[in-house]
């Protein structure tokens, strides 16, 4: 098993704070990984500007850093802000790297011409061209996301140990929404890129949990032919990439996730007012219905965030919080740390129909059953 924790809250704060919720939770996860994703940004000492994309990951070597450099120019980007960690160099037993990337770049003038599609597809281009470049020298380069208002960080450590080493506890990088996760690793080796979150055109989602359906989902995905679905690292992976495909490909709103990775019965859509619709998904998606257990947190763009369970609801996630801030996390303790003095009542273990989600308002939580009618949009 692993462990998840995310807050959302109107003040931004400090993605070292969910690092101490993930120490609540230690005795779920090994220390082989942690991911860990920061949305809705803000630098000290640099005013940035949310419109700005920015690059996260890690370079190997200076030369590494050289052809980083050279790809980024050739595209027309230029470089604004490097956000300089501060680093604890050997108190940690942490992999030493030659340096990590959260690089700010302004976009150029083709680019800021571009409609929001175009330029959504260009970030990825740019990300995707990194990432074949560190893998044509073997490894070196490595690029977790390019993306406007969106930071990743992941190593190889203790989730706290990481954010000591990183410097995150002098509150120079603050975020609205920090997701984290605590790897155990299982049948998977070490790789950066297999570690939670994952990322696609501004959609993340982690999971705690196996997915044993992983092979046909990720041939299905794979054999779209689509930008971005590809790597598959961790069996996880392909759960940020049905949620992409959902929302951007097929065009449904967030809802219908639930009703693709984990449709009801037959039966139980003879008695759903919208049961012919979801009979028909259920049979078009069939290929990416997922088997657990599995319990995933997501967020996208506008800072909506969500957690769904499977049907065996073997894998625990809970929410709590109170207007203006909120938390999911795979364990009380996880929750009780993030926001404590909430009120306790408020709090909601969901079922295995259930969608939770937080809205960019944040002024409560919304709860949705797949046995209800499919909303248009849950955080309308």
């Amino acid at each position: 098993m692993c462990r998840l924790a995310l807050k959302t809250a109107d003040e931004s704060f400090s993605p070292y704070s969910v690092l101490e919720a993930m120490e609540a939770m230690k005795e779920g996860y090994d220390g082989s990984g942690l991911g860990l994703l920061c949305r809705g940004l803000s630098f000290s000492g640099f005013d940035y500007d949310p419109s700005m994309p920015v690059l996260s990951g890690i370079a190997e070597s200076e030369a590494a850093c050289e052809r980083l450099d050279a790809i980024m120019q050739a595209r027309g980007y230029g470089l604004k802000y490097e956000h300089d960690f501060n680093i604890a160099r050997g108190r940690y037993d942490i992999p030493s790297r030659h340096r990590y990337l959260v690089r700010v770049y302004a976009m150029p003038e083709r680019v800021a011409k571009m409609d929001e599609a175009e330029r959504e597809e260009e970030f990825l281009a740019t990300r995707l061209a990194l990432r074949r470049d560190g893998e044509e020298h073997g490894g070196d380069l490595v690029a977790f996301s390019f993306w406007p208002d969106v930071a990743m960080i992941k190593e190889v450590g203790w989730p706290l140990e990481v954010g000591r080493h990183l410097g995150l506890d002098d509150g120079r990088i603050t975020a609205r929404v920090v997701m984290a996760q605590g790897r155990q690793n299982t049948n998977w080796g070490i790789n950066l890129y297999a570690c939670h979150p994952f990322f696609l055109q501004g959609i993340s989602t982690m999971t705690n949990g196996e997915n044993t359906a992983f092979v046909p989902i990720k041939e299905y995905l794979s054999g779209l032919g689509l930008p971005g679905y590809i790597g598959y690292e961790s069996d996880s992976e392909v759960f940020t990439h049905i949620l992409h495909y959902t929302i951007r490909k097929l065009g449904l709103p967030l809802a219908a996730y639930k009703h693709i990775i984990t449709p009801l019965k037959g039966s139980e859509l003879d008695h759903h007012p919208q049961g012919d619709f979801l009979k028909g998904l259920r049979t078009a998606c069939r290929r990416l219905i997922i088997d657990g257990p599995n319990a995933v947190i997501g967020t996208l763009p506008d800072e909506t965030c969500l957690l769904v369970m499977d049907h065996k609801k073997l894998r625990p996630a809970t929410v709590g919080g109170r207007p203006g801030e909120w938390a999911f996390a795979s364990e009380m303790c996880g929750i009780d740390t993030l926001v404590p003095g909430r009120d306790r009542s408020l709090d909601f273990m969901p079922m295995r129909e259930n969608m939770v989600v937080v809205p960019p308002h944040r002024k409560e939580i919304e709860i949705w059953s797949q046995f209800d009618p499919l909303p248009q949009d849950l955080a309308a």
